[in-house]
């Protein structure tokens, strides 16, 4: 009798190593899938990446002179169903990027991501009240990838709002506003062309722009201002050539928006204005306006140097 039972206990011991090493066997074959997965994404990842572009001598000479370029604008801005009066303020510079924790860096370091900075500034009256926008992407002077990142800020007397955008693995877009449904948000999207980014494209290698049907998210600034969830849109783009001028055009599926951005052809492919039409108001209130902004003045200096009172007297030679 006992020689049956640990004959049995033998067997038990033994099927149980078996199925012991069948698990085993099943984990090492699931973490060698999920490894491959792992290798297969990240080199897809890698075939994605695009050799640097090179920089021409004019490129250098003009963009890394220690300067930045200041362009003021006549804004006539669509809001609450009126085109409203204002200013807008263009401000391009080329500076070094912390690819990791993406910010600018303080110093010189091998990682660094040379970028060419856009911080775009609107300023208007909605009645009684104003609105003060700004907008801030960093783009990569190389043209090999997506912008590093972009974010824009808000602020109105009935509150303000902040949204950022950073190229990861994915896109991943954070939002912060007083709005009740949309107070701290947190999403990610699929890779695509950023409205964003194009114009700084169009400063680096406009003959590089996107064109045809694609698809693009639009600027963080349609979506707060539309109150609605980010996300990639159908459009298509297109670039026209009217003497010195060329004007590049987005226009968004179904008519929810269009966008023309008018620049020199030749460089340094300064924008000399925009449009943007779509439905502003509420409801059946509703309609199609068109923003414009007219160029009026451009200054080149280091402004970040030019922060004392008789530096006021530079605000004049942008017309601001």
């Amino acid at each position: 009798m006992k020689t049956w039972i640990r004959l049995e206990l033998f067997v038990m011991v033994f099927a149980i190593a078996i199925v012991g090493l069948e698990s085993c066997k099943k984990k090492a074959d699931t973490s060698a899938k999920e490894l491959a997965l792992n290798d297969t994404a990240v080199t897809t990842e890698i075939e994605k990446e695009q050799p640097k572009k090179p920089l021409s001598e004019d490129f250098k000479k003009y963009w890394y002179a220690g300067e930045a370029e200041i362009t003021s604008y006549t804004l006539e801005q669509a809001r609450y169903g009126e085109l409203r009066e204002g200013e807008a303020v263009l401000i391009f510079v080329t500076e070094p990027f912390l690819p990791e924790i993406q910010v600018k860096a303080d110093g010189s370091n091998p990682t660094n991501v040379p970028v060419l900075k856009l911080n775009a500034t609107k300023n208007y009256l909605t009645g009684i009240y104003p609105y003060s926008i700004m907008s801030s992407t960093f783009y990569p002077v190389h043209d090999n990838q997506h912008a590093i990142k972009t974010s824009l800020s808000i602020q109105e007397w009935c509150g303000h709002v902040y949204s950022q955008l950073n190229n990861r693995d994915s896109f991943e877009f954070t939002s912060h506003s007083y709005f009740e449904g949309e107070a701290d948000t947190k999403t990610t999207l699929e890779k695509a062309y950023l409205e964003n980014e194009i114009w700084n494209k169009i400063r680096i290698n406009p003959s590089d722009l996107p064109t045809g049907e694609l698809s693009m998210v639009p600027s963080l600034e349609f979506f707060r201002v539309k109150h609605t969830p980010i996300k990639a849109m159908g459009a298509t783009a297109s670039i026209s050539q009217q003497g010195d001028l060329s004007t590049y055009t987005i226009a968004y599926k179904e008519g929810i928006r269009t966008l023309s951005i008018q620049y020199t052809t030749a460089f340094p492919h300064t924008i000399e204005g925009w449009e943007e039409s779509y439905k502003s108001g509420w409801g059946s209130k509703a309609k199609v306006l068109t923003s414009k902004a007219t160029k009026r003045k451009q200054l080149n200096t280091p402004y970040w140097r030019q922060n004392s009172n008789k530096d006021v007297v530079l605000r004049d030679s942008l017309g601001i």
